[in-house]
């Protein structure tokens, strides 16, 4: 069977041979994938990057005056006084982290003055707002325990250092 095209008379491919045997191969070694690049390969993040992000995200919230509870906040101030200590983001909150979901625990302190029940609605929306476009996860839960509430005319929790 022949087809009349304007080059000239081309011959139709013939059903009984393999394409693949006509076509150049190419060498293993140059192979390249199939399938959409995303799903080449698994995303793995580390409970300690979704705690670093949900701690930013709860700070940031207008109310909140602390993470964690007395003991860590005083052992962090310490920390933090040392040269070369860094602020801990991660203080009061905890991740756990699977391949596809997580779920947080923080524990805040909040000003005087302020409705817990919004600063807890805040902090549970800008949380998973930040952790969900961050890191993909989807966040099934933000447990949000109240440790203290810091008074006005309290001062600071830092301690006094020794060293002089």
């Amino acid at each position: 069977m022949t087809d009349m095209t304007e080059g000239g008379p081309v011959r139709a491919p013939d059903p009984e041979k393999n394409l693949l045997e006509t076509t150049p191969r190419k060498s293993q070694g140059t192979r390249r994938g199939g399938g959409d690049p995303a799903t080449r390969g698994r995303t793995t993040i580390a409970d300690g990057v979704v705690e670093k992000i949900a701690g930013l995200a709860a700070r940031d919230v207008l109310g909140v005056h602390a993470m964690g509870s007395g003991l860590s906040r005083t052992f962090g101030a310490v920390r933090d006084r040392v040269p070369g200590g860094s602020k801990s983001v991660t203080r009061g909150v905890k991740a756990e982290v699977g391949e596809l979901q997580t779920a947080l625990d923080l524990e805040i302190v909040v000003d005087y003055g302020v409705s817990i029940a919004d600063v807890a609605r805040a902090v549970r929306e800008n949380v998973i707002a930040a952790v969900e476009r961050m890191t993909g996860l989807e966040v099934v839960e933000v447990n949000i325990a109240v440790s203290d509430v810091k008074l006005p005319e309290e001062e600071e929790e830092v301690p006094e250092t020794r060293l002089q």
